[in-house]
């Protein structure tokens, strides 16, 4: 699908926007009545105005949730039924997809292209994938003395919080609430203030293709009431939770206070990525480093922010990687043309620019460092480069979730790896080098969920997408993601001989 510039502004022309929230199968204004603005990042104007939900109508969501669950419309629903629904959704998804695109689009400052391209139809893929999966997963016997017969099974939890960020609105809802609603249970969502748009849309989507009503619900509104009240509630089951790793310790806290759900949180990041000096190709590995952080603004949590190259090769590389950090300027999001949109909002674009501002006093800034208007408004900021970075210098040790890439030297691959594992965080890196016994040793020892080699942030279905230390211990993706939303129980039967 290829539409121009004009195409996609007259399609975002068009829209009409969903703002209450998705409480038992009916849109429904919050129960203060209050609302809040949703932002278009690009151009500073308002969207909408949005249902403000609080702990009263996270209440109303989970009892509604509880009420299904209990009931057995979803959770005990024939299996094949259960993935009927669930394949009915992704096409719905792929249907829709212009309009999801712009929602994501619009609400966060993405490119449309990239919306369109990658998050809209990564979800219809995903849902589809955990659909598909349904009905060919099989419980166990446990072996037993005869006379003994020991069923393990695997049965939904209840009622599932989600708790999402704004980076990637559509496909993070995606990635907590479908396993969750494959594995049979309800599911209560929460997106971002910033970006409620697409899931409020998901949510009608869902009933179209037939989940029913109080099964999935998405309540809209802030973190510190909606997603608190959310997190103390003492009738969700499990709280799934990607965000900072600040209010992920927030949602463990909340859980002790309350009933010890279990809470599965995937936090924050300041990835690696490693290029050696026997890496031929590194053209190709400055095309995947520059994509590895400028993508999405940077506004990714295993954005590739730490570039750690063999000093033999530094000069050399960091011309590379500002040829293509010059080359890539911010654009309006809904022309085609543009690789770089706009910062989700104002406040995170001005942590960005002190973050930037900062690092310029210690490091030195090899490009960007700018923030832009387009036609004398949005928050745009240029992609920047710093190199001489020190190891311990905030702009290599913190998350800055944007397009800010800190270069450091190195000498030997026993110094990198402890300089790459130097950090609170370990989601993921990427390493870059044609020794196959490198790329094997060094990937074994680098203490992260997920080692790209010659390649950055390499993800599918199959494969299980998380990380350690504090970049949480949820995983996403792949049939282990099932393990978040399911308990296993045990039925021993006795009988005669």
């Amino acid at each position: 699908m290829e539409l121009s510039f004009s195409d996609w502004q007259d399609h975002a022309a068009a829209l009409s926007f969903r703002t209450q929230a998705f409480i038992d199968g009916q849109f429904v204004d919050a129960l203060s009545g209050k609302t809040f603005a949703t932002i278009n990042p690009a151009t500073g104007e308002e969207i909408a105005q949005i249902a403000e939900c609080d702990a009263a109508d996270i209440d109303h969501a989970v009892k509604a949730a509880r009420a299904a669950f209990e009931d057995g419309r979803w959770s005990r629903m024939e299996p094949g039924a259960r993935k009927a629904v669930m394949l009915k959704l992704a096409d719905l998804i792929r249907e829709n997809l212009v309009e999801l695109a712009l929602l994501d689009s619009l609400d966060m400052g993405k490119p449309v292209t990239d919306a369109a391209t990658v998050d809209v139809p990564g979800s219809a893929h995903f849902f589809q994938w955990y659909a598909e999966a349904i009905d060919k997963l099989y419980d166990e016997v446990a072996p037993t003395a005869a006379g003994d017969l020991a069923l393990v099974r695997r049965v939904p939890l209840g009622v599932v919080g989600a708790v999402v960020p704004w980076n990637f609105p559509l496909d993070m809802a995606t990635w907590k609430s479908a396993p969750a609603l494959a594995a049979g249970n309800s599911v209560v969502l929460k997106p971002a203030e910033q970006s409620p748009l697409s899931a409020l849309r998901l949510a009608e989507l869902a009933q179209e293709a037939g989940i029913p009503d109080g099964v999935f619900n998405v309540v809209p509104g802030f973190g510190a009431t909606a997603g608190k009240a959310l997190g103390l509630h003492m009738d969700v089951d499990c709280l799934a939770f990607t965000g900072s790793t600040f209010v992920g310790k927030k949602f463990m806290e909340y859980s002790g206070q309350s009933n010890l759900k279990q809470v599965w949180p995937e936090t924050g990041g300041k990835s690696p990525n490693i290029i050696f000096a026997d890496c031929e190709d590194l053209e190709a590995a400055a095309d995947m480093a520059a994509f590895g952080i400028f993508f999405n603004g940077g506004q990714v949590c295993s954005a590739n922010s730490r570039l750690y190259v063999e000093r033999s090769i530094q000069d050399r590389f960091l011309e590379l990687m500002k040829t293509r950090a010059e080359a890539l300027k911010p654009g309006n999001p809904l022309d085609p043309a543009t690789k770089l949109g706009a910062i989700v909002d104002e406040k995170q674009t001005q942590s960005i620019m002190a973050r930037i501002e900062a690092a310029a006093d210690t490091s030195r800034l090899v490009s960007g460092g700018e923030r832009v208007t387009l036609e004398g408004t949005g928050c745009f900021v240029t992609p920047t480069i710093f190199g001489d970075v020190a190891q311990d210098d905030p702009i290599a040790t913190d998350e800055v979730f944007g397009p800010v890439l800190a270069v450091i030297p190195f000498d030997s691959e026993d110094e990198v790896i402890a300089m790459a594992n130097d950090s609170i965080y370990g989601l993921a890196a990427s390493v870059w080098t044609d020794n196959l016994s490198r790329a094997l040793r060094v990937s074994e020892r680098l203490n992260v969920g997920t080692v790209s080699v010659n390649t950055v942030d390499a993800l599918s279905a199959q494969t299980p997408f998380g990380g350690m230390k504090q970049s949480g211990f949820g995983r996403d993706l792949s049939l282990h993601s099932l393990d978040k939303y399911t308990a296993l129980k045990t039925t021993w039967i006795k009988y005669k001989l």
